[in-house]
């Protein structure tokens, strides 16, 4: 089996299941402890913790605090919910291609909401008009379904100039490219830079004021009641540890696959800007392409059909629709998601399998 699907999950680095392992100890160990308690298991378990914690916070712009939460989409909805007053009516002004976690959570704010509309190449302009008292601009720095790099420092300055805050969802970027400088807000996720499920963190500049979304123990500064667990924990930090040290090799030996695999598909079309993206994701379509009958006949390949939503529901995918895509365009689409354990060898029996395949569709 050929795992292509990174923007889904990226596997769990040898080294982050490693320094998991230690905290996952039974009665016989001293791994076990909470790390809210005073005594020596809590303390050392803690110190995991806060160990962690300084790893995941070299991902960000210094000038600002780790909260852990159970995963990126808790850390959008602190952001979100947190930072909105109630009864706050001012706007907020969301991208086109933003994530559910956004899209569907400022919907709730029970406030207005902008969105801002990208081109064809699935970029939004850093001069796009933006609402009258706007309080929160969310734009992500590289979308999860074509890969796109926004420019989100740039929007983040505008946001600041009329006064409201600019969250950034770095989910898709973390430990892949620099962080958002700009941002007052970022969200990201483990499991998305090679370390365990189950963990993100949200970053908050200092003099970001939130309200907390979980109360209870008042854990994390208040912010996020609940007992951490410091195997989780241990290996995001370890993760972003590897991240920022692998980030130029792991960034050239996927430059190295998507040259290749790009140079084998000449019959497919990409999906958004070829140069302002990530290039560990490559979203291509095929004109009549049956995306269903595609992955029915290569179950050896582990990726993504681009045309459906995260719920599954087979409606056009709201980010190839953005770009202008037809809903036959978009259901034509698949997306392949590669990086720091995929092979050279891996990726062209990828492309050979799927034009193999394809060109099968044709003669049908």
């Amino acid at each position: 089996m050929i795992y292509c699907d990174y923007q889904a999950t990226t596997p769990l680095a040898p080294e982050a299941r490693e320094a998991m392992l230690p905290w996952l100890d039974g009665p016989d160990g001293t791994g076990f402890g909470n790390p809210h308690s005073p005594h020596r298991f809590g303390r050392q378990a803690a110190a995991a913790v806060e160990l962690a914690r300084d790893r995941v916070a070299a991902l960000f712009p210094p000038g600002g605090r780790v909260i852990f939460t159970g995963s990126a989409t808790e850390a959008i909805n602190l952001a979100l919910r947190g930072s909105h007053p109630p009864g706050d009516a001012r706007p907020v002004a969301v991208s086109a291609i933003e994530h559910a976690a956004v899209l569907d959570t400022a919907r709730a704010l029970r406030c207005p909401v902008e969105i801002l509309p990208v081109d064809r190449a699935g970029l939004v302009d850093p001069a796009c008009g933006l609402p009258d008292a706007v309080r929160l601009v969310a734009v992500m720095q590289v979308n999860n379904e074509i890969g796109t790099i926004q420019p989100v420092d740039a929007l983040a300055r505008r946001a600041k100039e009329l006064g409201a805050l600019f969250l950034c969802d770095a989910v898709q970027g973390a430990g892949k490219l620099a962080p958002p400088a700009e941002a007052d807000m970022i969200a990201v996720s483990a499991h998305k830079l090679y370390g365990p499920k189950g963990i993100g963190a949200l970053w908050i500049r200092d003099g970001v004021v939130l309200e907390p979304l979980l109360t209870g123990g008042g854990q994390e500064q208040g912010l996020r009641s609940g007992t951490l667990s410091p195997a989780l924990c241990a290996g995001f930090g370890v993760a972003a540890r590897l991240s920022t040290e692998l980030l130029e090799n792991d960034a050239q030996h996927v430059e190295k696959l998507w040259a290749r695999v790009h140079s084998l598909l000449p019959e497919w079309e990409l999906n958004g800007s070829a140069d302002s993206r990530w290039h560990g994701n490559l979203n291509i379509r095929r004109e009549g392409l049956d995306v269903a009958r595609l992955m029915s006949d290569l179950r050896t390949i582990a990726f993504s059909a681009g045309s459906a939503c995260a719920s599954g529901s087979g409606r056009p995918s709201h980010v190839l629709s953005a770009l202008g895509l037809s809903a036959r365009q978009a259901k034509s689409s698949i997306r392949l998601g590669f990086g720091r354990y995929t092979t050279l060898d891996e990726i062209e029996m990828v492309a050979e399998s799927l034009n193999a395949a394809a060109e099968r569709q044709d003669m049908r």
